[in-house]
């Protein structure tokens, strides 16, 4: 009898656990058809990702190759080893390259601003295979360069084969990693977005055609900042495109969104509007702690402070189902004991936030503040106090 009871029971618990399940997975949203081979939108702000298809699936680059092109060049701009005015010539090379061009030829001498311009906003190859060369002396090292910056970013399955996105077997990637890299683009380099979101172009001399920037959602939702479209035969129409929004008690809200694959030029436009409003509509965002906030002021042993306070520099934001806001949970998990020196960003801790038994986040947590480390005796008395504990 007591067998029976058991089982019954142990039946009991396993149909309940599968039922919580199963309301679980009934909450969270279900996002929209998207008629694309692969997809994926990020919250930026909040550092989740809120829907993916095939994410991780191998494609073919075509033009957001350029993307990565664009963070080479910035940092060579921002450790000044080149500047926007410099004019950089244009070889036999850059001006025979097929597909989208700016227009320029060996004649020319181009300031990077307007090689920058030709290459995000007209998706020139031309303008694109220049900045390779000054940047990197060869196309072939720049290549080399790409590939050495996708892994130092984390983005293991994407390689390089060119600066420009011509189809070239090898050279693919997935959404998860141009996720990764659309992401450090906008946080690495702020100052240099502004390309992103110019809607028409055209260096003086060369013809007006291709002189429009081929992100429609710039012209349809004034939210949408950025920041690249692809196209090839072999990839399809494709498209990372980010839009920032403001919400009350939050501030700004950012999201990625990449469609690959998509079936027009048109589609992948409404494929990516489709997937940025519904991520701001089926999601709301929840700001746990300000920038600077401390989330814990935990004790401090052998420092000349008792105490140190730990949080982020910068405003800790979770995404959750909307209306769900009211059900998160965080949960601080950190070494014990904290002995002093501690810097200030020296990383402490993690805080944990779950909604239920879904972990969403873990943030690192670093000290606010430095503590110097204490004199002789403070040391000595706390490694008494500590020994005894």
């Amino acid at each position: 009898m007591n067998r029976i009871f058991s089982l019954l029971r142990s039946l009991a618990l396993a149909v309940g656990v599968a039922s919580s399940a199963l309301v679980a997975q009934a909450q969270a949203p279900q996002p929209p058809e998207i008629a694309a081979r692969a997809y994926l939108l990020v919250d930026v702000t909040a550092g989740q990702t809120l829907a993916a298809k095939d994410a991780d699936a191998p494609v073919e680059q075509a033009s957001l190759t350029k993307l990565m092109t664009g963070y080479l060049v910035f940092d060579a701009l921002r450790a000044k080893k080149i500047d926007l005015q410099q004019r950089l010539p244009v070889s036999v090379r850059a001006w025979k390259m097929p597909g989208s061009r700016m227009f320029i030829d060996p004649k020319m001498q181009v300031p990077v601003d307007d090689l920058l311009k030709g290459m995000i906003i007209q998706s020139g190859n031309d303008a694109t295979v220049a900045l390779a060369e000054g940047v990197g002396g060869t196309v072939e090292n720049f290549v080399k360069l790409m590939n050495d910056q996708a892994k130092a970013l984390g983005m293991k399955n994407t390689a390089y084969r060119n600066p420009e996105g011509l189809t070239e077997p090898g050279h693919t990637t997935t959404a998860r990693d141009l996720s990764i890299l659309a992401t450090r683009l906008m946080q690495d380099f702020p100052e240099y977005m502004h390309y992103y979101a110019t809607k028409q172009y055209r260096y003086e001399g060369t013809p007006a055609s291709n002189s429009n920037n081929r992100n429609l959602l710039l012209y349809r939702d004034p939210s949408v900042d950025g920041l690249k479209t692809g196209h090839t035969a072999a990839a399809g129409y494709c498209l990372v495109a980010t839009a920032k929004r403001e919400f009350p008690n939050v501030g700004t809200r950012r999201l990625v969104s990449i469609v690959l694959g998509a079936a027009s030029e048109n589609a992948r436009a409404n494929e990516s509007q489709k997937l940025l409003n519904w991520g701001y509509t089926a999601f709301d965002a929840v700001k746990l702690f300000d920038a600077g906030q401390a989330v814990d002021t935990p004790a401090v042993w052998k420092g000349k402070a008792g105490t140190v306070k730990i949080g982020r520099p910068e405003a800790v934001v979770v995404t959750v189902p909307a209306g769900s806001g009211g059900k998160i949970a965080t949960q601080i998990a950190r070494r014990d004991p904290l002995v002093a020196p501690f810097a200030q960003g020296q990383d402490v801790g993690t805080l944990k936030v779950m909604l239920g038994e879904q972990t969403l986040r873990e943030v690192p947590l670093v000290a606010l503040e430095g503590v110097e480390q204490a004199g002789v005796l403070g040391r000595a008395w706390d490694a008494i106090r500590l020994w005894i504990k």
